[in-house]
């Protein structure tokens, strides 16, 4: 059974940071990317970081480039993205998802639906 799990959102003031963990299980972790999306009450979903698990190419929206970080632990097919600098528009349910790596890599999750998905974790900042 193919399986994403999140953790580590939760409700965190402005200028705060928070560390999302992603443990994938049911699938061979290295053939795909991991990327983290998310989604605003009735805004459109976001493509915001993802990470190659076979080579370590990394891809950071450019609304998070230099606050958000992205890693990757191949033993423990999990992978985290430390949240810095949180901004109340920050705040959405962030979802993990499996995709194909492309080149680019911001293609993965840009251009292509992912194969498959976690059940997402709400992320609140508040001002």
């Amino acid at each position: 059974e193919v399986q994403l799990v999140e953790s580590g959102g939760g409700l965190v003031q402005a200028g705060g940071s928070l560390r999302l963990s992603c443990a994938a299980s049911g699938f061979t972790f290295v053939d795909y990317a991991i990327g983290w999306f998310r989604q605003a009450p009735g805004k459109e979903r976001e493509g915001v970081s993802c990470i190659s698990s076979s080579d370590g190419r990394l891809y950071y929206a450019d609304s998070v480039k230099g606050r958000f970080n992205i890693s990757s632990d191949n033993a423990k097919n999990t992978v985290y993205l430390q949240m810095n600098s949180l901004k109340p528009e920050n705040t959405a349910v962030y979802y993990c998802a499996a995709v194909r790596p492309l080149v680019p890599l911001y293609g993965s999750i840009s251009y292509q639906e992912p194969d498959y998905w976690g059940q997402g974790t709400q992320v609140t900042v508040s001002s």
